[in-house]
């Protein structure tokens, strides 16, 4: 055999070494179960494929809840599944899942300190008509809303007669943070500002409020995502105004335009809060490997290039500072009405785990 042949027999024999060495092993590839709420449903599933390819040793296997369910479900043992990572719509409820753990199984709960991967806002939606009439100075008023649902028609409210009763649409506040924020928010407007407390939601008001509201919303639904799909489809005299994340409402307002022939335009609560999707790598029935593969993806998604994808989706970005205008495809270049890189609102603390359980509880007691 001539030197050059074995040369090229050896190389031959390097390169394959290498393959093996790092192409997946047939019986080791780690499946990923990743519990999301609803929100990020679209860019993760946008990502999917893209993490899948960079790391064929390591599969995912997406899941998505309400916010609420999340915890529940995972604190109950009611998923059919056994999650790896969970990411809620904000690091709060990880908080309440975390310590509700230490009291039932007295261990740590996660692999980890939980990990922001984007974050949005509270902000309402009302189709430009109706907004006109509800909000004149062009500014989300709590008060404004609460006359109208007193009214109950627009006719007695200033606006024409023939678009019938003040429809407005939030999620349902037990199985959805969205729904507990904007009852929380409103509390807030209801008792004249100030932090928000459990004590405060025992007012005459504020449980009249709840009463109001309740009887108002027909059906509200589970999540923030399947709430706007709702929102568009039924369009203006079946939905009016609605409260949900900037971050959604940025994303389908192109449908929106499409399939009512007119866009909603967006106003900033103020104050709004913010909240950040968090996620935790749980340790019931995870191994070590299995984590690091969670590690790897949570890497992933907190890179720049995947933080613009999330930017694409209507989020604003957690671990990087980009210009949320010059990211391709942003929303925030589109002029959708309303839209603000800088929101004139200031934002508010999330309230703390026991004023959103008594939110939950006002509501369900509510009539």
């Amino acid at each position: 055999m001539s030197k050059t042949t074995r040369l090229i027999t050896s190389l031959g024999i390097v390169v394959a070494a290498a393959g093996l060495a790092y192409a997946p092993t047939p019986g080791l590839e780690r499946t990923v179960t990743v519990v999301s709420g609803t929100e990020l449903q679209e860019p993760l599933q946008a990502l999917e494929a893209q993490f899948e390819q960079a790391h064929p040793d390591i599969k995912l296997d997406l899941k998505f809840q309400g916010s609420r369910d999340i915890v529940n479900n995972y604190l109950d043992d009611n998923n059919d599944f056994d999650p790896t990572v969970i990411i809620p719509a904000n690091g709060e409820l990880l908080e309440e899942l975390g310590d509700r753990w230490q009291a039932q199984e007295g261990s740590d709960p996660f692999y980890d300190a939980p990990q922001p991967i984007a974050k949005t806002m509270l902000v309402g939606i009302a189709w430009s008509e109706r907004g006109a009439v509800l909000f004149p100075n062009s500014r989300f008023d709590w008060q404004r809303v609460e006359a109208a649902l007193t009214a109950g028609t627009w006719g007695d409210f200033g606006g024409a007669s023939n678009w019938g009763s003040f429809d407005l649409v939030i999620t349902d506040p037990a199985r959805s943070n969205s729904g507990q924020l904007a009852l929380s928010l409103w509390s807030q407007d209801e008792l004249g500002g100030g932090a928000l407390t459990a004590n405060k939601l025992t007012d005459p008001d504020v449980q009249n409020l709840f009463g109001l509201v309740k009887r108002s919303v027909y059906q509200p639904p589970r999540s923030t995502d399947v709430l706007l799909q709702e929102f568009i489809a039924r369009g203006p005299n079946d939905a009016d105004v609605a409260i949900v994340y900037e971050s959604i409402a940025l994303h389908r307002w192109e449908q929106s335009a499409t399939t009512q022939g007119k866009p909603y335009q967006i106003y900033y609560l103020d104050p709004t809060i913010e909240t950040i999707s968090t996620a935790a790598i749980v340790t019931r029935d995870v191994n070590r490997a299995t984590a690091d593969a969670a590690r790897t993806f949570l890497e992933f998604l907190t890179a720049p290039e995947q933080q613009e994808v999330f930017v694409q989706f209507g989020f604003r970005p957690a671990a990087q500072n980009l210009d949320l205008q010059t990211v391709t495809n942003s929303p925030w270049a589109d002029n959708i009405p309303g839209a603000q890189t800088t929101p004139p609102s200031t934002t508010t603390a999330t309230p703390d785990q026991q004023t959103l359980a008594e939110v939950i509880r006002l509501w369900q007691r509510a009539n």
